[in-house]
């Protein structure tokens, strides 16, 4: 298993416009991590962006997460991408 970084670019006043469908984005995330596969989660500060780092086979597993979570779906994601991260320090290897 590697590791991945999926990072989002929000939509401007984002933090208004997520709140109809936080509640199951929010359950999609959660399903995601108590699965193992989704380690940790959440919006940078300003909210321009988030970050999600997950532990996955492949880069299509978080690719697909992305493309089902309502955020992306609404358009309240116009832009997201995956990146492979090589961990020095942490993690389990």
């Amino acid at each position: 298993m590697s590791y991945f970084a999926l990072f989002y670019d929000t939509v401007p006043d984002y933090i208004n416009r997520r709140q109809p469908y936080r509640q199951v984005h929010l359950a999609h995330a959660r399903k995601a991590h108590s699965e193992g596969r989704l380690l940790m989660a959440g919006a940078m500060n300003p909210a321009d962006s988030a970050l999600f780092v997950f532990r996955a086979d492949s880069a299509a597993e978080v690719e697909a997460f992305a493309k089902s979570d309502p955020y992306v779906i609404a358009g309240l994601i116009p832009t997201w991408r995956v990146r492979e991260w090589t961990v020095v320090i942490g993690g389990e290897d």
